[in-house]
C-alpha cells in the first residue's frame, strides 16, 4: 500500500527553475521505481524522467533532457524533479508514479502502479 503527494509547484517565470517533491506514505520505496509525469489538457499523459530503485539509472524524454533532473531519497520515501531553464511549454499538471522505468518510455501510463494527485506547475510572465 502506497500513497504519494505532489508538492513545490506553482508559478514561475520562463527561464527560471523549480523542484517538485514526491512524498510517499505507506510502504517502503527501496525496491519501486519511480517515475515524473505530467498532462496538459487535451493530450495525453506524457513520462518525462524516471529513476530506479537504487538510483543507478535515470531516464528523461527527449522534451526535458538536459534541464530536469530525478533525484530520490529512499531513507526519507522522497522523490525529486528538479526542473531548470522553464519553458512555458513546461506548464502542466506533474504527476510521479510508482511502478517500472521501462513504462514511461511508452504511451501506457496507466501501467504504473501508484499515483499522486497531481500538481500545477504554470510557467509564465
Amino acid at each position: 500500500q502506497l500513497q504519494l503527494a505532489e508538492s513545490g509547484g506553482g508559478l514561475v517565470q520562463p527561464g527560471g527553475s523549480l523542484r517538485l517533491s514526491c512524498a510517499a506514505s505507506g510502504r517502503s520505496l527501496d525496491s519501486d521505481d519511480i517515475a515524473w509525469y505530467r498532462q496538459v489538457p487535451g493530450k495525453e499523459r506524457e513520462g518525462i524522467s524516471c529513476i530506479t530503485s537504487n538510483s543507478d539509472s535515470t531516464y528523461y524524454s527527449d522534451s526535458v533532457k538536459g534541464r530536469f533532473t530525478v533525484t530520490r531519497d529512499n531513507a526519507k520515501k522522497m522523490a525529486y524533479l528538479q526542473m531548470n531553464s522553464l519553458k512555458s511549454e513546461d506548464t502542466a499538471t506533474y504527476y510521479c508514479a510508482v511502478g517500472s522505468c521501462w513504462i514511461v518510455r511508452g504511451p501506457y501510463w496507466y501501467q504504473m502502479r501508484y499515483w499522486g494527485k497531481g500538481i500545477l506547475v504554470n510557467v509564465s510572465s
